[in-house]
């Protein structure tokens, strides 16, 4: 065991910290919730992670998002992360992947590894869909993020399947496409069904958005971190080998 997860050793026991060091997650998002969710992850001694973003940093992602410095604007998210996972754990073993997934590249990395956890950060509808539909084809565990834009409240966030999740027009969309799959339950996801008011809300064409809503600084890193903690616990519970 190397010094620095001496405290989480405390927490897991040997045991524990061997499980996740055996353990390979795939996180796919890597703005707000997904690039803390992934460094949660790295720090907790996950084993190994491929981490997939085709994005690069923008200002407007520095009030909440982890990659984002002024130093680095226009860099890749992935990229950054990956060269920052390492110096946290020089023994993980990183597949960063710099790329938008859609449909069938979705697929090819979703059979490239036999997965422990799969993540979804993504913040577009349809590509967040497929790759919730084909996790569970494939029979992957997956907790996927909704929406924390226009949340405030970071008491309100909670986990639970997808079926019984409320109040959370992502949740709500998501249910109703995947209903038209046949799929009703055994996804877990994090949420949170506080209001959002809409003076939070603007119209704002963009790529692949037709709304800006506004975010706090804490509330993605704290889906991040309750994402990380769904996978970390499921981890703990089962065998890996």
């Amino acid at each position: 065991m190397a010094k620095w997860q001496d405290r989480t050793a405390l927490m897991l026991g040997k045991e524990g910290l061997e499980k996740l060091a055996k353990a390979h997650v795939l996180v796919i998002g890597l703005g707000g919730v997904g690039a803390y969710a992934a460094e949660q992850l790295c720090r907790a001694g996950i084993g190994q992670l491929t981490i997939v973003d085709g994005d690069v940093v923008e200002e407007t992602n520095r009030n909440r998002q982890l990659p984002a410095l002024a130093s680095n604007e226009g860099e890749s998210k992935a990229k950054i992360l990956g060269k920052r996972f390492l110096d946290i754990n020089p023994d993980l073993k990183i597949k960063v992947i710099n790329e938008y997934l859609k449909d069938e590249r979705m697929v090819e990395i979703l059979n490239e590894s036999a997965y422990d956890y799969v993540v979804d950060a993504i913040d577009t509808l349809t590509p967040k869909v497929f790759l919730i539909s084909h996790s569970l084809q494939l029979k992957l565990p997956i907790v996927s993020s909704m929406g924390a834009g226009g949340k405030f409240d970071p008491s309100q966030v909670q986990s639970c399947d997808i079926s019984k999740s409320y109040n959370c027009r992502l949740a709500k969309m998501i249910r109703k496409r995947l209903h038209k799959l046949g799929i009703r339950e055994g996804i877990k996801v994090v949420f949170s069904p506080e209001e959002v008011d809409p003076i939070r809300v603007r119209i704002e064409e963009s790529r692949n958005k037709k709304s800006a809503v506004g975010t706090i600084s804490y509330m993605p890193p704290v889906f991040g971190c309750y994402c990380a903690s769904v996978v970390i616990q499921d981890l703990l519970r089962k065998t890996i080998d």
